[in-house]
Formats: C-alpha cells, sequence, structure tokens
C-alpha cells in the first residue's frame, strides 16, 4: 500500500512524503520530494545486538546520484567512488540529530542510507536528507523517540526564509541548518556575517515552527503505515553487581576528581579504579561480568564527575568555571613554509601552515549538484598520538573532514576579496596534542598562520571555548 503525506513549508511550497512504493524489503522507506528535489531514504536493523555491544552502533551514509541531474561522473571509471566532503558532511549532520534519539540500551547495528535520486540544482537536498532518514525510521519498526527534521533558515533581505532556494541563498547574511525534534533543538550548524544574538535566536524559532510542521507529517504518516516497534533485550544486568560498583568506586572517582590532574593522570587513575574492582571479583566469573562492570563503572564515574564540578563549581584540572587554560602562541616556526604558527591552549595544540598558490592551483568541485572551483582550503588532521592512542593510519576520517570545515567556515568570511587576494590559500591543521575543541585551536592558529604569510584578513579572529 502506498501512502502519501504533502504539507506546505509556508510559502506555497510543498513537500511529500511517500512510502511503500520503492524498497519495500528495507525495514523502513520514504521518498521525500521538494520541487524536483528527490531522495529515498532507507533504514535497517539487525535483530539481535552482537556480544558484548554496550554502544549504538549507527552508520548514516549520504550519496548523490549524478544520474540524478543528468550528469556522468568524473574520472576515468565513470562511476560514482568515495563520498566528497559535502556528501560527508550531510551525513555527519543527520547523524548528530538522529543518533541521540534511539533508546540506550538499543545496541542492534542499524544503517541509514539517503540517497539523491533527481536532482534540482534550486533546491539544495541537505536540508531535506535529516527528513528522509527521520521519516524512514518512523515508519519502520525499529525503535526511535523520534521523529525529528532538519531545515536551512537562511535571512535574505532582512528575512528569514525556510529552505531558500540556491539563487536566493547567495544573498543570505545568515546560513544555518537547525535540526530539532517536536519539542527541542538539537544541533545548529552554519555561518553567519555578525549578525546580533536576537536575530539568531528569531532564526532558531522560524527553523523550530518549520521543523514541527514536518514532524507532525511524519507522526501522521507512521499512523497510517501501523508498524509496531520490535521488542528487544540487549543487555544483560545483575542489580547486586551494579549496586557494589557504585558503593566501591563513586567516593574514589570522586576523590581523584576533586584534585587537579592533567588528562593523562586522570585516565590512569580511573583505569586503576576499575581494574582494582575487577580484581575483587572470583576469577571465574570475571568473563562474564566485565561487559557489565565496565558499563555500571562508566555511569558511576559521569555522575561523580558532575557532581565535583557542580558541587566545586571548579574544573578537572583546577581551573575556576571563569578561566580558560593558559596559552601561548609563536608564528613563523617553520622557516621554509609561507606561513606557520603553533597556538597551545592547556593540553590542546595546532601546528598550521598556510600556503600561497596561484589560480592554477585552485580547488575543483565537481559534485552532482554543486560545480565550480574553491581558492581557499583548509585541510585538518587528528593523527593518533595527539591523544596518546595507537591507531592505524587510513584515509581522512569524517570527523577531520567534519572540524575542518568549521574552522573553515569560521576563517573563510575574514579573508579578503577580489583584487585583494589574488592567492590560492591552502591552511593545513596538524593537531599535535588534543584535550578540548582543537578545531576552535585550528581557527587560532589559522589566524596566525595567515598573517604570517602576509594575508590581509579583515578582523582578528580568535575563538576561546
Amino acid at each position: 500500500m502506498i501512502i502519501t503525506k504533502t504539507f506546505d513549508i509556508g510559502d506555497g511550497r510543498e513537500i511529500t512524503i511517500e512510502t511503500g512504493k520503492l524498497a519495500k524489503q528495507a525495514d523502513g522507506s520514504v521518498v521525500v520530494r521538494m520541487g524536483n528535489t528527490m531522495l529515498l531514504a532507507t533504514v535497517c536493523s539487525k535483530k539481535e545486538a552482537d556480544e558484548n555491544v554496550d554502544f549504538m552502533p549507527l552508520s548514516v551514509e549520504y550519496q548523490e546520484k549524478y544520474a540524478a541531474v543528468g550528469r556522468f561522473p568524473g574520472g576515468f571509471f565513470k562511476r560514482e567512488s568515495r563520498p566528497s566532503n559535502y556528501e560527508i558532511l550531510i551525513a555527519r549532520l543527520v547523524d548528530r540529530a538522529l543518533r541521540p534519539l534511539f533508546p540506550e540500551d538499543y545496541h542492534a547495528e542499524t544503517q541509514v542510507l539517503v540517497t539523491l535520486i533527481s536532482g534540482d540544482k534550486n533546491n539544495y537536498p541537505d536540508a531535506l536528507a535529516g527528513l528522509a532518514a527521520s521519516a524512514a525510521l518512523s515508519v519502520s519498526d525499529i525503535p526511535f523517540h523520534g521523529p525529528i527534521s532538519e531545515v536551512r533558515v537562511a535571512r535574505i533581505d532582512g528575512k528569514m526564509c525556510i529552505n531558500p532556494s540556491a539563487d536566493a541563498l547567495e544573498r543570505a547574511d545568515l546560513d544555518i541548518i537547525v535540526a530539532a525534534s517536536m519539542d527541542n533543538i538539537m544541533m545548529v550548524e552554519g555561518e553567519m556575517k555578525e549578525v546580533q544574538e536576537q536575530d539568531l535566536l528569531e532564526a532558531l524559532k522560524a527553523a523550530h515552527q518549520a521543523i514541527k510542521i514536518q514532524c507532525q507529517a511524519q507522526i501522521e504518516l507512521s499512523q497510517e503505515v501501523g508498524k509496531v516497534k520490535r521488542e528487544y533485550c540487549h543487555e544483560t544486568n545483575d542489580e547486586d553487581l551494579k549496586a557494589r560498583v557504585r558503593a566501591e568506586t563513586f567516593d574514589k572517582v570522586v576523590a581523584i576528581a576533586s584534585h587537579p590532574t592533567s588528562k593523562q593522570e586522570r585516565n590512569e587513575a580511573f583505569e586503576q579504579i576499575v581494574n582494582d574492582f575487577i580484581e575483587t571479583i572470583p576469577e571465574e566469573e570475571r568473563e562474564e561480568k566485565i561487559p557489565m562492570i565496565t558499563r555500571y563503572y562508566n555511569e558511576v564515574e559521569w555522575e561523580a564527575v558532575r557532581s565535583v564540578v557542580l558541587n566545586t563549581r571548579q574544573r578537572l584540572d583546577g581551573r575556576q568555571l571563569d578561566q580558560i587554560r593558559p596559552i601561548w602562541c609563536e608564528v613563523d616556526y617553520l622557516p621554509s613554509a609561507h606561513g606557520s604558527s603553533i597556538f597551545t591552549r592547556g593540553e590542546t595544540q595546532s601546528l598550521t601552515t598556510c600556503t600561497l598558490g596561484t589560480k592554477l592551483d585552485e580547488q575543483i568541485i565537481d559534485g552532482a549538484i554543486i560545480e565550480g572551483s574553491n581558492n581557499f582550503l583548509l585541510h585538518y588532521n587528528f593523527p593518533p598520538f595527539c591523544t596518546g592512542e595507537v591507531k592505524p593510519i587510513r584515509s581522512t576520517g569524517r570527523r577531520e573532514i567534519g572540524h575542518g570545515n568549521l574552522a573553515m567556515r569560521a576563517l573563510k568570511p575574514m579573508l579578503p576579496t577580489g583584487e585583494e587576494n589574488p592567492y590560492t590559500i591552502r591552511l593545513v591543521s596538524d593537531i599535535l596534542e588534543s584535550n578540548g575543541s582543537s578545531s576552535m585551536a585550528t581557527v587560532c592558529a589559522g589566524t596566525l598562520a595567515l598573517m604570517d604569510a602576509g594575508v590581509k584578513i579583515k578582523n582578528f579572529l580568535i575563538i576561546i571555548t
């Protein structure tokens, strides 16, 4: 049975959600359409969780088909390959909104796939991906405390617009994507040109009002489909053991959290607490109980640390709540780079380089929807040693792309334009230490490296977290 739900987004344009026609073997599938832009969203989840999994193994992917806009993919193979940065950023937006809304004890591997199957270059698909993913979950039997949706809100010619056209978006001085449920705003990401706080609040209110309409449409669609959410039992619990873990570890965690320590010292001390407790378990029972002990201890540690910070009004490194971490900076550290800087805040450190090139060095963008060139690149690297870990180094991770994009959006408005900037600029931020907001350290180090290279940035941009 094909079921559709259509609603107005507030300016005469309509969005249609359809289910029961495509991809019927998935646990849930929908097609979301606005204009000629169509997204197919599917969701599948295993019936049972893998052994000893105590987290939500969720993967969210977004892909654009070049055929959706009547184009061939570039490259030798003429086939869609690894996702572009744009596709990864959209997937991250959807992931961050969905992930908190699964039940805490639901640990079955779940995959959400959103695919652009028809493209309209004047209606960007990024603002519809969250709606499509949530709708697919809503019509499935997968437990989910939704629905949610995402919209783009932009201020254009002084007016807040929901999901504006690509042409109109070029005139915006505020451009954000907001994710929310019926009751709460969950995530905000975007950029703006020094707007007032009241303007941002107005944008959030406009976005939430539009999202409520979309959530209501999903609720009605789910009721018409009539699927019952599946039953599951993914955790084995021992209430006596849970009480014992709390009784024997809570005060020890409080004692460590109450005295200033470095991140590494604190982690080692916390690890010793749980290891000492495990030693008290009879050897023949340890293997069975270690997963439960670890889960219960993590809850105790979170609660104990939170209580210390709230009660003492002091952070774990000894700072008061209104104190920032110690900061030191240096420029021209690398003699052969066009510009370089070190920015260190507490236990977070970025070594950033600035390279100036010509128009020949511009990045060619050849996406299904977005085409053109880019003369400002910011690459963010997060090697495992920056947190004292040992991990294999693979291709650039989604986290690195996402954090690099955050820093790029902060710095790009500060760059000179037109004839004042004849360069292609590449910033590379290598995170050498990390304990809190390395993306914002990248913004600060990037500002210094740009100035060291002689780029006439418009304003000093320093962000403290």
